[in-house]
């Protein structure tokens, strides 16, 4: 019995480490959040960085703000509402979102006020604090700013393929409006559009 043991342990060693090295290999590296990474072509955080920041850009550089300005003596106050996903894949609008509202705020021509669901954490803590908090530390309830101006939109995409599927165009197409929310007036409409190529090498 022994003897079988020792016999067939070199040979189940052996085929322990080929099978080891057969297996696949992984190997990370750290880049900067700044650096666009593109690896299966579709809508990445690098698409949805530039594209929040040349169309913000664009609409804050349109009359209707000055004209706001001029007419209220002051900047008028924003906020973005529901920006729809309506492409043929899974698209975190919520990041979208988000660097809208980072490219309103750090360009200061305008305010900027909470969403709707943040806005409703808020009421609860100033609901809590009339309950537990001081009075003289206490914030008033019925005290928020109201948007002047709601930013909406969408995001399309189209995808056009060879027949052998060895290359693929996908088209995104990013519609925002900025709309009045008292007369539900649009004063800006804005419209970005992304095309890549993709090319697939046979597999041989």
């Amino acid at each position: 019995m022994i003897n079988k043991i020792s016999l067939y342990l070199p040979i189940f060693i052996i085929s322990i480490f080929m099978i080891s090295a057969c297996g696949p290999s992984q190997k990370v590296s750290r880049i900067s959040p700044d650096q666009d990474t593109d690896l299966s072509g579709r809508w990445n955080a690098g698409d949805a960085r530039r594209v929040s920041d040349e169309m913000i850009a664009d609409v804050l550089n349109r009359p209707w703000l000055e004209r706001f300005q001029n007419e209220n003596g002051e900047r008028p106050v924003v906020i973005v509402g529901r920006i729809r996903n309506e492409s043929m894949e899974h698209i975190d609008t919520e990041v979208f979102s988000k660097d809208l509202e980072r490219a309103l705020i750090n360009d200061g021509s305008v305010r900027f006020v909470a969403s709707s669901s943040e806005r409703e954490a808020l009421r609860e803590e100033r609901q809590d604090q009339q309950r537990f908090a001081t009075e003289e530390t206490q914030r008033r309830l019925a005290s928020e700013l109201g948007a002047d101006y709601m930013l909406i939109g969408n995001i399309n995409s189209l995808v056009d393929q060879s027949v052998d599927r060895r290359q693929a165009a996908i088209f995104y197409t990013v519609n925002l409006e900025l709309v009045d929310v008292e007369t539900n007036e649009k004063v800006w409409i804005g419209n970005k559009r992304i095309q890549k190529m993709i090319e697939r090498s046979r597999v041989r």
